[in-house]
């Protein structure tokens, strides 16, 4: 087993700041870059966000969606990024949204967070609606390869928040539903903090205690969907040192393609969210 993810992500945030930087080579974007929306304009994109940021990002978070349309082509680049990311000791949490009953969760584990699969992350984030329960492949496997998962509790789109702050029988909100039962498992995990939370930082702070989940935190929503370094400095006020991953996307590429302009962007962010989290 490796050195856990949440012990990684920490010296990380340590050492650079934490600031995870989105890579989302969507078509629009690739047409502000006057870049083909090909899988060349995809590695282009990929490689040079990557190299603009290797200095500066304690992790980047490729969007799986914008490689996969590109199919078996796209993949190959998403395995690029992966293997020069590693290279660099870039962390890298694949952004794939990965959830279903447990027993196909078993192959989105071997997916992406097996040390034999090409696709292998630092971490992967998972949807918990078909239950928090049904993920327990993933959190084994994560446990085992030093990986992480991080869960999709509160996100940052307004069409997200009917249902997660939906009522349960027990009169329970959904997302302090998933953020008590990540918290309960991360207990019962030694302290090692494999399962981290997605939480955007454009919501409310929950009822529940985050400073209790025991795991990190990605947090979108910061740039272009209106959240500051201050917002995130007040929703995880109370959340230990180096476990907050606030993650700008858009603010940040289209800064690009300019390598340097790239690099810029990345830095005042990353100074921004330096000042305003412990």
């Amino acid at each position: 087993m490796g050195e856990p993810f949440a012990v990684r992500l920490f010296d990380r945030v340590r050492s650079l700041g934490p600031l995870c930087v989105g890579i989302d080579p969507s078509r629009q974007l690739l047409e502000s870059w006057d870049r083909p929306d090909s899988v060349e304009g995809l590695e282009f994109c990929a490689l040079a966000v990557l190299d603009a940021v290797i200095d500066t990002a304690a992790a980047i978070k490729p969007q799986v969606a914008f490689f996969e349309r590109f199919g078996a082509a796209g993949y190959r680049v998403l395995e690029r990024l992966l293997d020069d990311a590693r290279d660099a000791g870039v962390l890298v949490v694949a952004d794939a949204k990965r959830g279903d009953v447990a027993g196909s969760n078993v192959g989105y584990a071997d997916a992406w967070l097996s040390d034999r699969s090409p696709l292998r992350a630092d971490a992967v984030t998972t949807s918990p609606y078909l239950g928090v329960g049904a993920l327990s492949p993933l959190f084994d496997l994560a446990a085992e390869s030093g990986r992480g998962v991080f869960v999709l509790a509160a996100t940052s789109n307004d069409e997200g928040r009917a249902l997660q702050s939906a009522r349960t029988a027990s009169n329970e909100r959904v997302q302090e539903l998933v953020l008590r039962s990540i918290a309960e498992l991360n207990q019962r995990a030694d302290g090692r903090g494999v399962i981290g939370v997605v939480l955007g930082a454009t919501r409310d702070r929950p009822l529940f205690d985050l400073a209790t989940v025991g795991g990190p935190f990605l947090v979108p929503g910061v740039g272009a969907q209106g959240a500051t370094a201050d917002h995130v400095a007040r929703l995880f006020e109370r959340c230990p040192p180096g476990t907050v991953l606030p993650s700008v996307s858009r603010a940040i590429l289209q800064a690009g393609p300019d390598r340097a302009g790239l690099r810029d962007a990345a830095r005042r962010w990353r100074d921004d969210l330096s000042q305003a989290l412990p």
